[in-house]
């Protein structure tokens, strides 16, 4: 692995300075999937199908994490081993990157942190699963989470089937809007919700080609604008739990979380695992196949970019 001179502590993983060195299109990959998302071993398996598939569409995949005081930016599969067995792995945010990289601490990559390093970086595209966004009771609870912050002033594309369907999806919409965040539909003119197909809100924006996003991001760029924008993939037909089928169990979800005193960080790990039991694995089918195909959207925006 080789490590910058300067500021900021980023280690490129082989692959991954090759490509940079090459000019070639990365696309950025989380960490908490492997530690918060996703049981072992499907994790590891899930994080290395998904970066096969960027391979597959041209492009590199850069999975990111904080591991002994530096940020990881692309895991080997020994790293990415240690990382999905190693206990008290620190989820990390805006907030508490910097504590990790200073104090040593193992952490994992949200949508916000993944955007931050990836900007540091120099990786324009990002492939997730769903990100954050506004909770339900944020009225009362002020729980908004920080990648909504992160999408309003990061230039980083994210490609993610819409915000997770745990979530109060309007009042997310509104937040993104008012912090100036384009949000495209791509290929649909519904806005996706996670494991559905469509949240019953329109999508703001429709776009239905890698090359009609790259010329929109060339645009932006031209104008000056700054912050991030979210492409809205939905997951594929085949895939897909329908709305009112999951509203059912996300509704026993909230209420489990609620009685048992869930909240900030612990909240979206419980309900995708709780989500998990009551779908009888279904949820979990889903979602690899939604950040699948994120990766392969991701991975021809990142080559059209390129380009």
């Amino acid at each position: 692995m080789t490590t910058p001179s300067s500021a900021p502590p980023l280690v490129f993983g082989a692959e991954v300075a090759a490509a940079r060195a090459a000019g070639r299109p990365l696309v950025a990959l989380e960490s908490t999937i492997v530690t918060h998302g996703m049981p072992f071993p499907a994790n590891v398996e899930t994080a290395r199908a998904v970066e096969a598939v960027i391979r597959a569409g041209g492009a590199v995949p850069a999975t990111i994490a904080v591991l002994d005081g530096a940020i990881r930016v692309g895991l080997d599969d020994t790293t990415l081993e240690r990382l999905a067995t190693t206990t008290d792995v620190m989820k990390l945010s805006r907030a508490d990157l910097a504590f990790a990289v200073a104090t040593g601490r193992p952490g994992s990559t949200t949508v916000a942190a993944t955007m931050i390093a990836a900007a540091l970086a120099g990786i324009p595209v990002f492939a997730t699963g769903g990100v954050g966004g506004v909770h339900r009771g944020a009225e009362t609870t002020f729980d908004v989470s920080a990648d909504l912050e992160e999408l309003g002033r990061t230039a980083v594309t994210v490609v993610a089937a819409g915000a997770k369907a745990i979530l109060d999806l309007p009042k997310t919409l509104e937040v993104l809007e008012t912090k100036g965040v384009p949000v495209i539909g791509y290929g649909t003119d519904d806005l996706p919700a996670f494991w559905s197909r469509t949240s019953g809100l329109k999508a703001p924006l429709r776009l239905d080609s890698a090359a009609e996003i790259a010329a929109f991001l060339k645009a932006r760029a031209s104008l000056k604008l700054t912050g991030g924008v979210l492409v809205a993939n939905p997951v594929p037909v085949a895939d897909e739990i329908p709305a009112a089928e999951i509203a059912v169990h996300i509704e026993a979800a909230l209420a489990a979380a609620a009685a048992q005193g869930i909240t900030a960080k612990a909240v979206t790990p419980f309900l995708l695992g709780d989500m998990l039991e009551r779908t009888g694995g279904r949820s979990l089918q889903t979602n690899i196949a939604l950040v699948k195909n994120n990766a392969r959207v991701a991975a021809e925006i990142a080559v059209a970019l390129a380009r």
